[in-house]
């Protein structure tokens, strides 16, 4: 399967969108310390945080590599073909960006990224870019960017339930 847009990798460079999507910013505060950095990029690296959340996740691989294809189905029914397009584990920062395939109902990539910061608190930052791609996702107009900001929104929740850190 073909990537469905040209700007495969962008996600890299936060805050770049390509003419013609839209952008998706969300960072959310996960907890603090060494091994709550420990545990939320493991969770992130290995698709616990997308299962923790409910949605279906078939991978070519247990963790996230440059390359792996990955299968998101949502309420059972909507199938979205991905591929790992970028992976950084760093001391600091550690996640992974998908692409989208022919098939997604959505156009672009997606950035999942762990980052502790000087002062030791913990991070999830979830970049996007997107376009509608299906009829159904057209369709929806403005609802369909709402529920991406709502799942990159839940996405830290689950995270920080993940590393026990959610009060």
């Amino acid at each position: 399967m073909s990537f469905t847009y040209d700007d495969v990798g962008a996600t890299r460079e936060t805050g770049f969108c390509p003419p013609g999507f839209h952008p998706l910013h969300v960072r959310t505060r996960v907890g603090e310390g060494e091994d709550v950095f420990r545990r939320a990029a493991e969770a992130v690296m290995t698709w616990e945080m997308h299962r923790a959340m409910g949605v279906g996740i078939d991978a070519s691989a247990d963790r996230a590599a440059t390359g792996v294809d990955v299968t998101v189905t949502l309420a059972g029914m909507i199938k979205a073909p991905c591929r790992v397009v970028w992976t950084v584990e760093e001391y600091r920062r550690t996640g992974w960006a998908y692409g989208t395939l022919t098939g997604h109902p959505e156009c672009g990539e997606e950035a999942f990224v762990v980052e502790r910061t000087g002062d030791g608190t913990v991070w999830l930052s979830v970049n996007a870019f997107s376009r509608p791609a299906k009829w159904y996702s057209r369709a929806a107009g403005p609802a369909t960017r709402g529920l991406q900001h709502a799942y990159a929104r839940r996405c830290g929740t689950v995270l920080r339930r993940l590393c026990g850190e959610d009060t």
